[in-house]
């Protein structure tokens, strides 16, 4: 059996994915990236998936999240009122340029990753991100195949930054080796379908073989009308986009994997919460604690279920194609 661990970008609302990990985790013998063949994630899935990848708790994760939040998202206490200094950045935001100062999450993540590299992780890893450039896709992975001759040298803070970039709220990324990237979920915030072509196309697993855990960061549950005018509907767009591509993925996911109406075989196990549009930003760190409670009381219910599936065998030790020079 091959086990693939996907997981969702959806900016601070990460925190959700990380405190659930972390919960489930705490009933494990071993660490949790290690009974996974393969784990995928974009934007802030993508900062947990390498934490994770490179020997990270989910509980270290989710601190992370807790001590560094208010910072990267400038929502630490400052002089000024909650109700101007909301209004101030969201003038900035709308007018001048990125919301937030993307050095305080490279100083974050460079606090965490330091000098790791891809090519450190004890997990297959898959990390989307997006050359704006060239208007394509730009995958990180780990060298589990025989063509992938680069990208293990990257930087783990390089990568993180990189699949994190969101387009308003951070500005591009420049890697070490001078790749302008941004955010992967401008295509594949949810990296599930993605995740299993790689299993089944490059790594050649068998379908019928591959079990996926996939988690969201929260669906938002919008109210459309009939009609819009443009106006209306262009705070809506991004949400509209995101549900959609999620749901491609996910349709991909289970038709790769035979997981369809009638079948026999069981693949995709979803986890993620249905919420009202808006009610969580993406930026938002006010709420860590309910969304540390939804988090904790999803795990006691999905727990038992998952544990059968997921967690009995640990996954075969991974072989990198090519190794690191201590050297470089």
């Amino acid at each position: 059996m091959r086990r693939i661990l996907s997981i969702d970008g959806g900016g601070f609302r990460g925190v959700l994915t990380a405190a659930f990990l972390a919960d489930i985790e705490d009933h494990l013998d071993h660490p949790l990236s290690s009974y996974f063949d393969l784990i995928s994630g974009t934007s802030t899935g993508g900062i947990i998936a390498l934490g994770l990848g490179l020997g990270h708790t989910a509980k270290e994760i989710l601190e992370l999240y807790e001590t560094k939040g208010p910072v990267i998202f400038s929502q630490e206490k400052s002089g000024l009122s909650g109700t101007v200094n909301d209004f101030l950045k969201k003038m900035k935001w709308l007018t001048l340029g990125p919301k937030h100062d993307s050095s305080k999450l490279e100083t974050t993540l460079t606090s965490v990753f330091g000098n790791s590299r891809l090519g450190d992780a004890s997990t297959r890893l898959f990390i989307p991100s997006w050359h704006s450039k060239m208007s394509s896709v730009y995958i990180f992975k780990t060298a589990h195949h025989e063509r992938l001759k680069s990208d293990y040298k990257e930087f783990a803070r390089d990568v993180a930054m990189a699949t994190a970039a969101a387009p308003t709220y951070f500005r591009e990324f420049i890697t070490s080796n001078d790749i302008g990237l941004i955010d992967g979920g401008i295509w594949a915030n949810n990296p599930v379908g993605f995740a299993v072509a790689e299993a089944i196309a490059n790594l050649k697993w068998k379908p019928e073989e591959i079990q996926v855990l996939t988690i969201g960061c929260l669906d938002d549950v919008m109210e459309l009308k009939d009609a819009y005018g443009a106006a209306t509907i262009a705070p809506k767009l991004s949400g509209l986009f995101m549900a959609g591509q999620s749901s491609s993925s996910l349709g991909l996911a289970h038709t790769l994997t035979g997981d369809v109406g009638g079948a026999n075989h069981k693949a995709i196990y979803r986890i993620s919460q249905p919420v009202i549009s808006g009610y969580f930003s993406l930026d938002d760190t006010r709420k860590i604690g309910e969304l540390k409670s939804r988090a904790k009381a999803q795990a006691r219910i999905e727990l038992p279920k998952l544990e059968k599936i997921f967690f009995q065998d640990l996954a075969e030790p991974f072989d990198h194609f090519y190794k690191l020079n201590p050297y470089e």
